[in-house]
């Protein structure tokens, strides 16, 4: 595909948001997508469980009065993905933002970590959203418009230290790389990409709720004196995937409570 040499096109009033990994009740990932839905867009959620997929996006669409659609998939497979994203885009409005947010995590150190373990979650972190972002990158170039949000984490910038060790910081690490690369490729087509980088935000996959004890070693590193929310990732998701950031690509912004510089 040629690049169309010349400014994005208009950002369409209706419009929809492909969420990755959004059926989890207490995950970034369905906060997204009721945040995204509150400001009008139209929601596919792509997971694993196809029931909890089809379940929030009927939840969605009653609460905030947009389309919504809820696709069992799992995102390591390319041929269901791409069926998936044809399904999306063939039942909602036009298909200008992907939040790449499904992940799995693995607290295993580095010396144990085993080969299928390693290969399980860079099958689903890393090639998972190689398979989703191709193919919805493809209908917005198209189209001269589109919105990428890599959901990262701080374990790919400090190379763990918080729940995920190897295998998931690696995984994470190479997602940033990745929206470096779309920006650069796609943003002749209009598409921007950029990542998120989450730190200690109270979610499962940091092994389920967190514990007090546990929220009292974390705050030792949060300037900010609190645990970060689905809501504070969410806020920022949302602003990147708006029609205001299109001069933002290719970068990173960490939610992190500033962990980074305590």
């Amino acid at each position: 595909m040629t690049p169309p040499h010349q400014p994005a096109a208009d950002f369409p009033r209706e419009r929809t948001a492909i969420v990755t990994g959004a059926a989890s009740a207490r995950g970034i990932g369905q906060a997204i997508a009721h945040r995204l839905a509150a400001e009008g867009w139209s929601i596919a959620i792509l997971d694993l469980d196809e029931d909890a997929s089809q379940e929030v996006a009927a939840r969605i669409q009653d609460t905030h009065g947009v389309a919504c659609l809820g696709v069992g998939v799992d995102i390591s497979d390319r041929n269901a993905v791409l069926s998936a994203v044809e399904n999306v885009s063939r039942s909602l409005p036009q298909l200008v933002g992907l939040v790449n947010n499904a992940g799995v995590s693995s607290p295993v150190p580095f010396l144990e970590v085993t080969e299928d373990e390693w290969r399980r979650v860079i099958a689903v972190n890393l090639h998972g959203t190689f398979h989703v972002t191709q193919a919805a990158a493809k209908i917005m170039a198209a189209k001269g418009i589109g919105r990428i949000v890599n959901i990262s984490s701080t374990s790919a910038e400090r190379g763990g230290g918080v729940y995920g060790l190897a295998a998931y910081s690696a995984s994470k690490a190479a997602l940033l790389g990745f929206a470096r690369t779309l920006a650069r490729e796609l943003g002749p087509y209009g598409v921007t990409a950029n990542s998120v980088a989450p730190g200690s935000i109270d979610t499962d996959i940091m092994g389920g709720p967190l514990s007090d004890e546990r929220k009292a070693v974390l705050l030792r590193e949060l300037p900010v004196g609190r645990i970060g929310t689905v809501r504070d990732v969410a806020a920022v998701v949302s602003f990147l995937l708006s029609e205001d950031a299109g001069y933002l690509t290719g970068v990173t912004y960490d939610v992190n409570g500033g962990s980074h510089i305590a």
